[in-house]
């Protein structure tokens, strides 16, 4: 019997050696989780046996305990870099169809070549779907789906506003012969300009420039007429089949531009055509890239009718000004970057200063994490020990916050392990001695005559 106690310890020894070494092993292992050797005694006595005489049988390895205790953080350059500070795993497939889930605390995720995210095994991150304002649609299991970053962000949008407001110089002299003699390429045929991006049903994009020219202050006194181009090229302000030609805003060549009317004071106080000044069919000579011809664009100046306006147009004794210059066109948007908040809200910006909210990171929590099993790569599956995953988002409830741009290391002390370590090999050599008195035993009971 006393071989068998002394197996048993040598067993438990090995054990703890195993154990230990293998926390060792992975100390730089991301998201790696240490475990602990936990062992129990083995005692075995019948019903007419002397309990307070009986010596004990041995030890025996009740568990292998993970310890999911928290790793420190490792800070990093990479936005896919993904750390969980609490409680929680990110939740992976090994296929976008398939539905057999691991959980892992290694956040090293990167784009695969269809660009989902993965993790080095190949595991596709799960995301909950999200709303337009960045609101979960979802928080079940069984709707997340694996994330995929969009390397556009849709189908360009045709310009059909722009939005400006300024004031133009009170003391501008009047240029002899305006507007009759206007010629965009001539800036003394004008007094101002200011130009805006805008963009085609393709979602190229055009420079379309205003020009503020001083109106004679004899006969139409504080008023101003605009004129445009796109492209350089020069463009109706109305339609010319309108009655636009009597006031007094063409030029030589027949151009149409729009009047601006201001009061004594400099307050903003009529616009001629009233309607607002909007361009009609650009044709085909400046959308020669196939693009829509009939697409116009209405200059809104952010008009008041009810009173003065400080957002209005304003014409005062100081320099022109534009103070707000803006346009609703996008272009096609190329992906530049991705954002991760703490409550794992994954947003996507472009390179049109749009940005798209994408998904959000599915968190997942067990009732017993010490049941869950192991499965290599830093990963875990679901048992009856563990119980049902329960999912929710990041900082919610008992779910730990994310941190992008950063990594949980493993959360193995290494000089409590050398120390467990030591011990594991002096309780080996005691085992080891026991096993060889035992023998010196039965050696000395085999030799009596």
């Amino acid at each position: 019997m006393s071989f068998n106690i002394a197996l048993s310890g040598l067993n438990a020894a090995q054990k703890d050696l195993d154990v230990t070494s293998n926390n060792i092993a992975n100390v730089n292992t991301i998201g790696f989780k240490e475990s602990r050797a936990e062992f129990v005694d083995v005692y075995a006595s019948s019903l007419l046996s002397g309990g307070k005489t009986k010596a004990g049988d041995g030890v025996l390895t009740a568990e292998v305990a993970q310890q999911f205790s928290q790793g420190s953080i490792q800070f990093t350059q990479n936005s896919l870099d993904l750390a969980i500070t609490g409680t929680g795993f990110f939740a992976t497939v090994p296929g976008i169809d398939s539905l057999e889930k691991s959980y892992t605390r290694a956040g090293q995720f990167k784009l695969n070549d269809d660009n989902f995210i993965v993790n080095s095994n190949g595991g596709h991150l799960l995301g909950f779907p999200v709303n337009d304002d960045g609101s979960s649609s979802s928080v079940s299991l069984s709707t997340a789906s694996p994330i995929q970053i969009p390397t556009s962000s849709g189908a360009p949008k045709f310009s059909t506003e722009v939005d400006i407001r300024m004031n133009v110089p009170a003391g501008d002299a009047y240029i002899t012969g305006a507007p009759l003699n206007f010629d965009p390429t001539d800036p003394l045929t004008f007094n101002n300009s200011t130009s805006v991006t805008i963009f085609d049903s393709l979602g190229d994009s055009h420079v379309m420039t205003y020009y503020f020219i001083k109106d004679d202050p004899l006969t139409s006194p504080n008023e101003w007429i605009l004129f445009a181009a796109v492209d350089g090229i020069p463009i109706n302000l109305e339609d010319p089949l309108a009655d636009s030609a009597a006031d007094g805003r063409q030029n030589a060549g027949g151009l149409i531009g729009g009047r601006l009317e201001f009061t004594s004071g400099g307050d903003f106080s009529a616009i001629n055509p009233t309607t607002g000044f909007t361009t009609i069919a650009f044709g085909s000579t400046i959308l020669a890239n196939g693009a829509d011809p009939a697409q116009a664009i209405t200059i809104d100046f952010n008009l008041d009718t009810a009173g003065p306006n400080p957002n209005e147009p304003t014409q005062f004794a100081s320099n022109f000004e534009v103070t707000s210059l803006s346009q609703d066109g996008l272009a096609v948007g190329r992906l530049t970057g991705i954002d991760i908040s703490t409550d794992g809200l994954i947003r996507a910006t472009y390179s049109n200063g749009t940005s798209q909210p994408l998904k959000r990171i599915t968190m997942v929590n067990f009732a017993n994490e010490q049941g869950l099993t192991q499965i290599g790569g830093t990963s875990w599956r679901e048992s009856l020990v563990s119980g049902e995953a329960l999912a929710g988002e990041a900082g919610s409830g008992t779910f730990g916050t994310i941190n992008s741009k950063a990594l949980e290391q493993a959360n193995v002390n290494l000089t409590t392990e050398l120390i467990d370590l030591i011990s594991a090999q002096r309780n080996f050599q005691a085992n080891s001695r026991a096993l060889e008195v035992d023998n010196q035993l039965n050696q000395t009971i085999l030799q009596i005559r």
